[in-house]
């Protein structure tokens, strides 16, 4: 058992995040007071944040990384990058015309086609990249 710095309550150990540096070999504060901590941070300095994680993307490592995550992506999920392909076309060639705001939100940048059903390429839902991401979680059991 060990007790919060931050919420003053007595946890069971794996409720700390492990932290070689600290006498007990892990971190002085519980993982919910942690991820609270991080967030406000995250909030406070998006902008900042933003840049870093940018910058950070174009680094050769993490390009060859991304890279890797797509063709496995693509070869785990053929049906779906068949029905972005699709759609990518079908906007590039004047079939489907893509909006140019989310549908759910009022947000103008970044709008990514979801697709409730792969086998219905041309019927997406148009959102931006934040709706999006809630709406592939909504859908997750």
């Amino acid at each position: 058992m060990k007790t919060c710095f931050k919420c003053n309550k007595e946890k069971e150990l794996s409720e700390f995040y492990a932290q070689p540096g600290m006498k007990d070999g892990h971190l002085g504060k519980c993982k919910e007071c942690t991820k609270k901590d991080v967030l406000g941070h995250r909030k406070a300095n998006l902008k900042r944040i933003r840049a870093y994680d940018r910058e950070r993307s174009k680094l050769p490592h993490r390009i060859a990384m991304n890279i890797a995550r797509t063709k496995v992506f693509r070869k785990m999920n053929p049906l779906a990058y068949a029905a972005h392909s699709i759609v990518n076309y079908a906007v590039r060639s004047g079939k489907l015309k893509k909006p140019r705001k989310c549908s759910e939100c009022p947000q103008t940048k970044m709008i990514h086609g979801h697709h409730e059903d792969y086998y219905k390429p041309l019927d997406v839902i148009w959102l931006c990249q934040v709706c999006h991401k809630k709406r592939n979680w909504k859908d997750k059991p």
